[in-house]
């Protein structure tokens, strides 16, 4: 495997407030589902707005060797309160790709209608938002970042404030698309229980990293990252 992306000595603050992470070196090779963990505060969504250029870093380096990446930050609910139907919201994940001036050609659409399929929302394409579940409204957003087709998905607590049944059909739903599309995806969140058995690597941030390697090897700390294990 070739890397998707690199941090090098990367250390952030906010001004001149202490350091929110310090001295990270992470590796991520294209093709990898990795799950990020740690406490609130730890710095977890302070790293994924690193890596995909929404911060840069006080000192140290961020390198990313994908052509495309693709972004759902906590909550990505904008919109749902407008009368935006399905599609139309996967449509505008297609920005990257087109200008979105005038009616879409026959192959931004196809994009769009696999990235709905892809989601399993086809029977629901043309219903608002506001009138779909939770795990399905979190589905058209993942539809949404398809449509850009991303080299590198990267969310940020993508499962919080759906139900477990949910949860676990988000979870197998992002490994079918890792095993489909040979698609790099980091997850971030408090909570794994639902990706555990798709996960090949577990980064635990707490201001720095504390722990990277397979989730077995964290017994009593995978349920719980506010904990550290040496």
């Amino acid at each position: 495997m070739s890397l998707a992306l690199r941090l090098q000595r990367v250390t952030f603050a906010y001004g001149h407030a202490p350091p929110v992470l310090r001295n990270v070196d992470l590796d991520v090779q294209r093709g990898e589902f990795v799950a990020i963990a740690g406490p609130n505060g730890g710095g977890k969504t302070t790293l994924v707005r690193l890596i995909v250029g929404l911060e840069n870093p006080t000192s140290g380096r961020v390198e990313l060797d994908v052509d495309n990446v693709a972004y759902l930050p906590q909550r990505a609910q904008a919109g749902i309160d407008a009368p935006l139907t399905v599609r139309e919201l996967v449509t505008a994940g297609r920005a990257s790709r087109t200008r979105l001036i005038g009616p879409l050609g026959g192959a931004h659409r196809e994009a769009v209608r696999a990235a709905i399929d892809r989601v399993g929302l086809t029977p629901q394409a043309d219903r608002r938002l506001s009138t779909l579940s939770g795990g399905q409204q979190q589905r058209a957003f993942i539809a949404k970042a398809l449509a850009g087709e991303p080299e590198l998905l990267v969310l940020d607590e993508p499962t919080t404030g759906v139900d477990v049944e949910a949860q676990e059909a988000i979870a197998a739903l992002l490994q079918r698309l890792r095993s489909e599309l040979a698609m790099t995806i980091l997850y971030v969140s408090h909570e794994f229980g639902a990706v555990e058995e798709f996960v090949e690597r577990i980064v635990l941030v707490r201001g720095e990293i504390v722990f990277d390697g397979p989730p077995s090897a964290l017994p009593g700390v995978w349920h719980d990252p506010s904990h550290t294990h040496a």
